[in-house]
């Protein structure tokens, strides 16, 4: 008889028995205090009579199944594979939904192969979507192109389990080939679509596209999910949508609904965490906490078809947690595969360089000229969407640090193209220039700042550092460097984000706002609403074109 079943019936001992502990059930949401077995990693039953060779008295701790994100950007985090699995690993997070777009954007499929392979370092379950959309859309220029057939061979790999966020909606409603191609590859279908509606909304379902992140409203989360959608409630570094979307979260509708980070640095997932962070935020926004953990635990496993986790029942995999004893959640202890995550050391990750080939702008090229009315790039608090803001200016009258105007400059990273060039509001700066390396999706060179000398110097240094985050202050500089495709550092997490946790402090005693750089790292996000900035200039995000500074009628910040 197989032994695991013999454990199961009882007839010989488990690995592991647990006992006295108060288990949460996501397939009915209840509580049951019973005790559980575990062997070569799997439940093999709950309930009492069991016998380990190890037993464990949880004496009425709450166990709860192991954490899973729906969706996030690993590279987004600035670590490492393994180093961002140290941050989440103690937190209760023991599977991600990663789509490594950032990387493959960068590297192509050289990215994907980093990240697998990286992966199996950790005991962190990191499954990847293969991007779909490389570059975002087909006017931008990244460091890669990856078509169906580039994507086809990672099929069947083990970690892959579908398709990433499909952003490219013009595409979709087209009925554009490549895309049909690539929508085609897999039956799991990831969605990007943000402020979709109606019969567009319909179109984009009607194709094959199956969840969503990018959704800010309840009248928007309901409609997808009343189209059928997967939702995804998302709490980022700036991204915060999960308390505007709460109330959308019913016992009929949790089943739909999952957690994601999408994109969150290393500072806050070391001092706030991750998953359970979104558990914490949910709770306090009126989610009832056995419906929020069902969407940080089983929720997701059944969207993405992963019948062999998200709940602690026979057969699947023993990844849970085990809580503090306080009201609040919060883990004490991470389980994966029936063994306890303890403290894992640092161990130095295998780096990944894609060259830089750009030339850093001039003076000349730092000024935005011309007089009238401008339109502006607003930043939203919270969000990154930003706003199409139009602005009365006069000759060289930007940058207007009392109107809180600045200059944001786009660079070419992978080719000596030259830069693009735009005004925007919200960023708050006094003095000074940052610049960074990580710019979605594209990831060439973006910088925000007053002086031009101090953008130009910002830039030069995240060419010099091959990739980075700087920023260049009267008190002198700060960098966090990025060698790893320059999106993620080398460093232990912790290091990471005491450093991060410095350059804001940095950025903020010149006048920032909180998480500039990665409210940054977004402005030239073409794929999201509404007007953006290239090495091209401003983009139009509505229409899909560039745009000029000085043009049409709108709204003041």
């Amino acid at each position: 008889m197989d032994p695991n079943l013999a454990a199961a019936r009882g007839t010989v001992p488990a690995d592991t028995v647990f006992r006295n502990a108060e288990i949460f059930n996501p397939l009915d949401c209840s509580w049951e205090t019973t005790g559980l077995a575990v062997r070569d990693g799997l439940v093999v039953g709950l309930g009492e009579g069991y016998h380990g060779t190890a037993e464990q008295d949880l004496s009425g701790s709450r166990v709860v199944p192991g954490l899973v994100d729906a969706h996030v950007h690993i590279e987004s985090s600035l670590l490492c594979p393994a180093e961002f699995a140290r941050a989440v690993l103690p937190r209760g997070t023991t599977t991600v939904i990663a789509d490594p777009h950032e990387i493959a954007n960068v590297m192509g499929a050289e990215g994907i192969e980093y990240i697998l392979h990286e992966g199996r370092a950790t005991p962190l379950d990191i499954l990847v979507l293969l991007p779909s959309c490389v570059p975002a859309t087909p006017s931008d220029a990244g460091g890669a192109v990856l078509t169906a057939d580039a994507l086809l061979p990672f099929l069947g790999r083990k970690g892959v389990i579908g398709l990433g966020e499909m952003m490219d909606v013009p595409g979709v409603l087209s009925g554009d080939a490549e895309v049909r191609r690539k929508i085609r590859l897999s039956e799991i279908r990831d969605g990007h679509a943000p402020t979709l509606s109606g019969k567009d909304l319909n179109a984009y379902i009607f194709s094959g596209i199956q969840s969503d992140h990018e959704t800010t409203t309840l009248p928007e989360a309901r409609e997808k999910l009343r189209r059928g959608m997967y939702l995804f409630l998302r709490e980022g570094s700036t991204e915060r949508n999960l308390r505007d979307l709460a109330p959308a979260v019913t016992p009929c509708t949790a089943c739909r609904c999952s957690l994601a980070t999408d994109d969150r640095h290393a500072d806050l997932l070391m001092a706030d965490g991750h998953i359970d962070d979104c558990i914490r935020t949910a709770v306090s926004a009126g989610v009832e906490l056995e419906l929020a953990l069902r969407m940080a635990t089983l929720s997701p496993c059944d969207r993405f078809r992963l019948t062999d986790r998200g709940a602690l029942a026979p057969g699947r995999l023993a990844d849970f947690c085990i809580l503090g004893s306080g009201p609040e959640f919060t883990v004490a202890q991470t389980w994966k595969r029936g063994k306890p995550v303890g403290e894992r050391t640092y161990r130095k990750p295998r780096g990944i360089r894609r060259p830089f080939a750009c030339t850093p702008p001039g003076p000349d090229r730092i000024r935005i000229t011309g007089s009238g009315e401008a339109r502006v790039i607003g930043l939203v608090p919270g969000q990154i969407t930003t706003r199409d803001l139009r602005c009365p200016v006069e000759e060289e009258g930007i940058p207007d640090t009392g109107r809180d105007i600045l200059t944001a400059v786009v660079c070419d990273r992978y080719r000596d193209a030259g830069s693009g060039i735009g005004p925007v509001h919200g960023f708050g700066l006094q003095e000074g220039a940052i610049a960074a390396s990580v710019s979605h999706d594209a990831h060439n060179i973006v910088a925000v700042g007053v002086e031009r000398e101090a953008i130009g110097a910002a830039i030069r240094k995240v060419i010099s550092l091959q990739g980075g985050l700087v920023a260049v202050g009267r008190d002198g500089e700060m960098v966090l460097a990025l060698p790893v495709a320059g999106l993620m550092s080398l460093e232990p997490c912790d290091r990471v984000a005491a450093r991060l946790a410095e350059l804001d402090r940095h950025v903020e005693r010149m006048g920032g706002i909180p998480h500039a750089f990665m409210y940054l790292s977004f402005l030239a996000l073409t794929v999201i609403p509404a007007l953006r900035v290239t090495p091209r200039g401003l983009f139009d995000v509505a229409t899909g074109k560039d745009v000029p500074v000085f043009a049409g009628n709108g709204s003041t910040p």
